[in-house]
């Protein structure tokens, strides 16, 4: 109860460092989605009551994003997959929302599209928090990992931010994490779609 009253009063309190904050608990194990946090933010900025600029929101979102990936990434690069599976049947883990059939599927991902998933796996709900695991298990090179991770979240991060700043001028605050989550939905879907296809002519292309 005590850590959801004090991601109520991060939200209630938005900075670029609660926003910093959040998005870094949002990429690491434990479950928070970004739709709560980039779009309200960038909602305020466009009101023009606020300090926040919607750029700047875009760069802390993503520095927080990195943070907590590189989290993931050395926990699972230090202490291996036994204990990483441990941890994911364990019920602390399930109480993060994780078990061993998710870590399986991010590896399997991992595994079959190589370090290109990680630039896609930030664009994928449900991927986009456990990618960081199999690629500390493969023990990719941190700065290809960084690389491919800030493209990746920079780019899902504006994407929430430019809707959170046209919804301001289109619905009232109340109805803005519903109408988010809806097109936050639709976006993963299409990039899952984009993601695979992207993919599917990289291996066409090697092959040839």
């Amino acid at each position: 109860m005590e850590s959801v009253a004090f991601i109520q009063w991060c939200l209630d309190h938005l900075n670029y460092w609660t926003i910093t904050l959040l998005m870094a608990i949002e990429s690491s194990f434990i479950p928070f989605p970004s739709e709560v946090v980039v779009p309200p933010a960038a909602y305020k900025a466009a009101g023009g009551n606020s300090d926040l600029n919607v750029f700047l929101v875009v760069i802390f979102a993503t520095i927080g994003a990195n943070i907590g990936a590189i989290i993931n990434y050395y926990i699972a690069y230090f202490v291996g997959r036994p204990l990483v599976y441990k941890f994911a049947n364990s019920r602390f883990g399930h109480m993060c929302l994780i078990d061993e059939a998710k870590v399986q599927n991010a590896e399997h991902y991992f595994d079959k599209h190589g370090a290109l998933s990680t630039f896609i796996g930030r664009l994928i709900p449900a991927v986009r928090q456990l990618i960081s695991i199999p690629a500390g298990l493969a023990k990719m090179k941190l700065s290809t990992f960084l690389l491919y991770t800030t493209l990746g979240a920079g780019i899902w991060n504006t994407i929430l931010a430019a809707i959170g700043y046209y919804l301001q001028s289109v619905i009232p605050e109340e109805q803005l994490l519903s109408t988010v989550t809806e097109y936050s939905h639709e976006l993963g879907y299409c990039f899952i779609a984009i993601g695979v296809l992207v993919v599917g002519f990289l291996i066409y292309k090697g092959r040839k």
